[in-house]
């Protein structure tokens, strides 16, 4: 077909990816789902180069689509606009260009198999799934705005999370969503209306089990500790600066110590909450070190996100973003649960090219004095007087699976998940709520609750099915506290004992279905060969 030659087809390529990626909560585009039918309707095309035209063409769907999903990384940037602006159009360039590469390759990878007949449609799903799932885990991975993860967390078709976890939704979501690029082909009507009535099924089923599963929620069992979620609204441009450190402690107690109809068990800080090294800041003769004992009742604990150092064997510093446990007692603060972050975030966190990075003014974005140092791998901690809890901070809420590998590492299944982050670097707009909808799909994932804290929003508290308890968030730019009893875990979800187990199946079955279709041509459904 015409349409699909040339420049139109590669505008449409960009257009369907753009449309995919606006069904992404906050967007909420829910039609733009259909933009992997048109995705998949312009690899079928007849081409004198088609290896090379379905590379292009997947590339193109990627740029739009991650162009749309990763728009805030211009955000850090501009916090200090004069010296690092400069940087802000190259680093969405280069990102979504990269990224695009993956969606590139599932392209080219579908256009080896080059099914006939429905079997398109599977293995076009076991294609874009396999990619995705690479996406993940190749270098220190990056699975950001998973197709899977489309649907708002905590609505019923983000329940099948709970059994395929986010990457086998993907591949369920593509499928079903992909289904419409029959009506692009020489089919007969009989194979259009088998194809499209299997998708319009599968929707139907996904819909159908998440409302049965979110039916059968029990209600919040009582006794549960509360919990206290601190949102001090301190921009980042105003956090770093060294005459604002008491101005961020001093906010920071403030709402630790508001008053409450019941007093919090748990009071949790965000990521890096304070401006400074932990260590200093609770050193011998520190003023903020009895101030912040005064903040805390006797057995009250605070979850805090700080930044610590720790000599190495070398005697050099070693630099660790953690969540650290402070409790109080009667003779005053006592560490009593220690988490370092693990999965680092590359140019962020740690440079790979640091040399390079630091003569283009690149490393102050870490606003440290040197990289920050991987702790071991993760796995629960169980402060004194709080429920085992998984941490994941930041970007570690991006990964499907790290909750069930922490507790596969020490055999502890913890009662929630604490998701602490720093997402004022990412401004007031699309970035903070994606980052919101991804890490709750993780509830999802293993039946956990989570609590989630950051210093500009957005923070929450989200039960085990990933919905946000009524009157328990705090947005965008609000300044305040979030004082909720802490919900409820479920059983173990089929994903939280099997992983990616039933998304490797499903690829496979692509896999099978793809070489079953070179082996034996599809029959003629109509008279044409659909």
């Amino acid at each position: 077909m015409s349409w699909k030659r040339g420049w139109t087809g590669r505008g449409l390529a960009l257009l369907a990816s753009v449309a995919a990626g606006l069904a992404h909560p906050p967007f909420g585009f829910v039609p733009g789902l259909l933009g992997y039918g048109l995705w998949l309707a312009l690899l079928d095309t007849e081409d004198p180069r088609p290896f090379r035209s379905a590379l292009f063409r997947g590339w193109l769907a990627g740029v739009g689509y991650f162009a749309v999903g990763v728009c805030w990384i211009t955000e850090p940037f501009m916090v200090d606009a004069k010296e690092q602006g400069w940087m802000a159009p190259f680093a969405l360039v280069l990102m979504a260009g990269g990224l695009a590469l993956f969606w590139a390759l599932a392209s080219w990878l579908y256009s080896l198999a080059r099914p006939r007949g429905a079997a398109r449609v599977l293995v076009f799903a076991g294609c874009v799934t396999l990619l995705e799932w690479l996406r993940g885990h190749i270098a220190t991975g990056f699975p950001w705005d998973l197709p899977g993860e489309t649907w708002q967390a905590g609505s019923p078709p983000s329940q099948m999370a709970a059994v395929v976890g986010a990457y086998g939704l993907t591949w369920i979501t593509v499928a079903i969503c992909a289904a419409p690029a029959v009506l692009a082909w020489r089919a007969g009507p009989r194979a259009k209306a088998a194809t499209l009535g299997l998708a319009a099924l599968a929707l139907a089923g996904l819909y159908g089990f998440g409302l049965w599963r979110l039916d059968g929620a029990a209600p919040p069992k009582p006794g549960a500790p509360v919990v206290r979620v601190v949102q001090a609204n301190i921009d980042q441009k105003d956090k770093w600066r060294p005459e604002n450190l008491g101005m961020v402690f001093d906010t920071y107690v403030g709402l630790t110590t508001r008053p409450a109809p019941t007093r919090p068990a748990i009071v949790i800080w965000p990521e890096g909450a304070l401006p400074a090294v932990i260590d200093d800041l609770m050193a011998p003769g520190s003023p903020y070190a009895p101030r912040l004992r005064d903040a805390l009742a006797p057995g009250q604990t605070l979850l805090m996100g700080a930044n610590r150092a720790q000599p190495g064997p070398d005697g050099v510093a070693r630099y660790y973003n953690s969540l650290i446990a402070f409790r109080r007692d009667l003779q005053g603060l006592e560490v009593t649960g220690v988490y370092d972050k693990h999965h680092l975030v590359p140019f962020g966190e740690y440079m790979p090219a640091a040399d390079f990075a630091t003569k283009i003014g690149f490393r102050s974005l870490v606003h440290m004095p040197d990289d920050f140092s991987a702790g071991p791998p993760s796995r629960p901690i169980s402060p004194a007087g709080v429920p085992p809890a998984q941490v994941l901070i930041c970007y570690e809420a991006l990964f499907p699976g790290e909750v069930r590998a922490g507790v596969a590492r020490s055999a502890i299944r913890p009662a929630w998940i604490l998701n602490v982050s720093n997402d004022a670097w990412f401004g007031q707009g699309s970035g903070p709520l994606q980052h919101l909808n991804i890490a709750s799909y993780r509830a999802i994932e293993e039946g956990l609750p989570i609590v989630r804290a950051t210093p500009t929003g957005v923070s929450a508290v989200i039960d085990a099915y990933g919905r946000i308890r009524a009157g328990a968030k705090l947005g965008l730019g609000a300044l305040g506290v979030i004082d909720a009893p802490l919900p409820a875990a479920l059983e173990m979800t089929l994903f939280s004992k099997a992983g990616d187990l039933y998304c490797f199946a499903m690829v496979l079955l692509s896999g099978l279905v793809a070489l079953a279709y070179r082996v034996r041509p599809p029959r003629v459904l109509g008279g044409v060969d659909p």
